[in-house]
């Protein structure tokens, strides 16, 4: 359980009124408040500032880095008092009636143990309550030193007069004794619908029709499916489809294919490279086995890929449930995903949406993608039950008080209050246009509880002037219709472009967006609108509801087939069905909608937390 012990006002930034003549600027000025020498106790820590030692740059026009790191630094002193090892973290919590931006501020802190965060935006370390130094542990006895500068850089322009920053430094402690790691707390048991198998010598798993091993982690609601023995690492699946791809150009191995790809691409585009802090949650050298197997058999261990990411063997999915009720399984989550584990030389297995499993080309279908990780054996759990209502939440993952944050600091998955009437949930795709947040609708648009559909246009492009793009760029913007608001469509970029690369049958997702997938230059088949569509293998292209119904496969009536703007080729459009899987279709069939838009940069976060339950609440700031 986190504990916060100590909260210290100790920093204020003032960027003074100052009338501007030429290319001078506005000149900034630290001081600190309170007594000379500033010393809090609270639990097992002392932390002492010390006023005599701070930051004084008064009439100081923006400046270099080396002389703002020449400034006499503002200094604070942490001591464990108590009689154990004491862990902690410092933030930084901001004014929230700051006006300005703290993209105009650099940065820097070291400590006496080592730590040096070189040159930083403060920016880049968010806004709101953020973390500048991660968590750190600290003996009986022992003290740490940080140095703290601060400067205003050289590159401001006059947008930053008159303007006023103030922040406070916050020292969290955290208390081990009741915060258990993943492992130990899902060994502890995991509810009435769940159970522990300890057949298997290398991976201890979790079974049953659903067991409380929910996990709320980046974004995204993972399962937990077994614990590593061996280091009491804990591996991980998406509860559901993140998105649809082809495997590959044609073989059935993960290793080198666009599955493998994707899930590991650490760019924009890809799976990893919009995880929360990976290093810190995810064992990046992680085994996985892709042999060859028949589907109740435990797979040799003659083809291994070590990733951070990859996905579940057909091993790993039969395990989780008892004897041969595949159905009822708590991984049966009602859609098409692949599996990593080769049928035979021509195709690769995948879990059909009734929970059996099947085998398809790799190259001609593109079916949903559920990312498996493993997590660290030192993540531990701060709050939930495990429940899919309150899942597991991770030390570190779990961030409150962020009003007064910008959105464009948040993670993919995340949940968005934004819209009107049923449809008023939106997630965040990625930060593609890197200072806005691309968003879509959670799921297609509906009205009545009866999905909406519309056909694609007479043609596969998309724009702003065919059909869907009329709608969307139209009737979805007029308030009258009860889409949006005109405070949600105040937020939105009134520009963006979009991507309309072909992608055809064993072809990388990639050519939706750029020209090859080795030199990551741009497609030149793009247009420009205010709202648009995901395209095939965009984060959020999948399905997040189940198609059958538990123990069947007859349909719920949950999800629906809807439009991406990916040419599949001269003829036809790429769309994600209902069962999670990528197929095209022509033009004119009617099929559902899912807004996908850029909302502005300075679009700040003033209640929530991200999560399905408790969405972020936003508004525009100036």
């Amino acid at each position: 359980m986190k504990k916060k012990y100590i909260i210290a006002a100790v920093l204020i930034v003032l960027v003074s009124v100052i009338a501007l003549i030429g290319t001078t600027y506005a000149f900034l000025t630290m001081t600190i408040e309170g007594d000379k020498t500033i010393t809090l106790r609270a639990g097992v820590f002392k932390v002492d500032f010390t006023e005599g030692d701070s930051i004084n740059l008064d009439n100081a026009a923006p400046t270099s880095d080396s002389k703002g790191q020449s400034q006499t630094p503002y200094t604070f002193t942490i001591t464990n008092e108590g009689n154990l090892t004491a862990y902690y973290h410092v933030l930084m919590e901001e004014d929230s009636a700051n006006t300005l931006a703290n993209s105009y501020l650099k940065m820097r802190i070291t400590g006496s143990n080592g730590y040096d965060s070189g040159v930083v935006k403060v920016s880049d370390y968010g806004t709101g309550t953020f973390e500048i130094i991660s968590e750190n542990e600290l003996a009986v006895d022992a003290s740490v030193t940080y140095n703290l500068w601060m400067w205003l850089d050289e590159n401001a322009d006059n947008s930053a007069q008159g303007k006023t920053y103030k922040s406070k430094i916050v020292v969290e402690s955290f208390d081990r004794s009741q915060m258990k790691t993943v492992a130990e707390t899902l060994l502890a048991g995991v509810g009435e619908n769940g159970a522990i198998n300890t057949s298997d010598p290398d991976q201890t798993f979790i079974t049953g029709t659903d067991p409380n091993n929910y996990i709320w982690y980046s974004g995204k609601l993972w399962r937990a499916v077994s614990i590593d023995p061996s280091d009491n690492s804990v591996k991980l699946v998406t509860q559901w489809n993140i998105s649809a791809i082809t495997y590959s150009s044609g073989s059935t191995a993960f290793e080198g294919s666009y599955m493998e790809e994707w899930l590991n691409d650490t760019s924009v585009d890809g799976f990893l490279g919009n995880l929360r802090e990976p290093e810190k949650f995810i064992k990046m050298d992680s085994m996985w086995n892709a042999t060859e197997t028949i589907v109740t058999t435990k797979p040799a261990e003659t083809t291994m890929v070590t990733d951070p990411v990859g996905l579940l063997n057909i091993y790993e999915y039969t395990m989780s449930y008892s004897g041969t009720d595949y159905s009822n399984g708590y991984l049966n989550n009602g859609l098409n995903w692949w599996t990593l584990t080769p049928y035979s030389s021509s195709y690769v297995r995948y879990v059909n949406n009734d929970g059996r499993s099947s085998y398809s080309s790799p190259s001609s279908n593109s079916i949903g993608a559920r990312p498996s990780i493993n997590l660290k054996s030192s993540v531990r759990i701060v709050e939930g039950d495990g429940t899919i209502d309150n899942p597991y939440r991770l030390n570190g993952d779990n961030d409150t008080n962020l009003s007064g944050t910008l959105l464009s600091s948040r993670y993919s998955g995340e949940y968005i209050r934004f819209g009107s009437g049923e449809n008023n949930l939106y997630r965040i795709v990625s930060h593609e246009n890197g200072t806005g947040t691309k968003i879509t609708s959670a799921e297609p648009l509906k009205s009545g509880e009866t999905f909406v559909t519309s056909a694609f246009g007479s043609n596969i492009t998309f724009s702003s002037d065919n059909t869907i793009g009329a709608f969307l760029n139209n009737d979805y913007l007029n308030t009258g219709n009860g889409y949006l608001t005109a405070e949600d469509i105040a937020m939105l970029e009134d520009s963006t472009t979009w991507y309309l690369g072909t992608v055809g049958d064993g072809a990388s997702y990639k050519l939706a967006k750029y020209t090859n997938t080795t030199d990551n230059i741009l497609t030149t088949s793009v247009t420009t609108a205010k709202v648009g569509l995901l395209r095939l293998g965009e984060l959020m292209a999948g399905q997040f509801e189940r198609y059958a119904v538990k123990g069947g496969s007859s349909s719920t009536g949950l999800t629906t087939t809807y439009w991406t703007l990916t040419p599949y080729n001269s003829f036809n459009v790429r769309l994600v069905n209902s069962r999670g899987s990528v197929t095209s279709g022509t033009p004119a069939y009617a099929r559902g909608v899912r807004p996908t838009m850029n909302l502005k940069s300075n679009v700040q976060i003033v209640n929530g937390d991200g999560t399905l339950q408790n969405p972020f609440e936003l508004q525009l700031v100036s």
